[in-house]
């Protein structure tokens, strides 16, 4: 299971939102071994006064936050990454102004269709 937040100034998510969109999915599938209709994403679009830029970043600076269930390599997460880097730079987001944060959750404290998520995981891939 995993799940995206995405954060950045409205403008800039309304212009890549949905390329971003489909950079997130496919590392997921194809890195993280995602279910192809598993896509969890959230984009918060904020107001340039909501969203403050850290010195040295531009007005595209993006914060990509990844919840998922622990278990992966950490040699599938620095996979996970250069992905995400290499396929965010197409879309002109430079890796100076891209952030990604993973946060790991044993599978017993996710709740999924009822279920707690190390049932699910017994049970198979969880499925849209």
């Amino acid at each position: 299971m995993v799940q995206f937040k995405v954060y950045g100034q409205r403008h800039v998510l309304a212009a890549v939102r949905a390329d971003l969109s489909e950079v997130l999915h496919a590392a997921a599938v194809d890195v993280l071994g995602s279910p192809p209709g598993a896509r969890f994403q959230r984009f918060f679009a904020l107001d340039a006064q909501d969203f403050p830029i850290p010195t040295g970043r531009s007005v595209r600076y993006t914060i990509v936050e990844v919840s998922m269930m622990s278990g992966r390599t950490v040699a599938a997460k620095k996979a996970f990454y250069a992905r995400l880097y290499a396929d965010a730079a197409g879309l002109g987001i430079d890796p100076m102004d891209l952030e990604v944060t993973v946060v790991e959750t044993p599978a017993h404290d996710w709740a999924v269709r009822g279920l707690p998520g190390d049932e699910l995981v017994h049970a198979g891939p969880v499925q849209p």
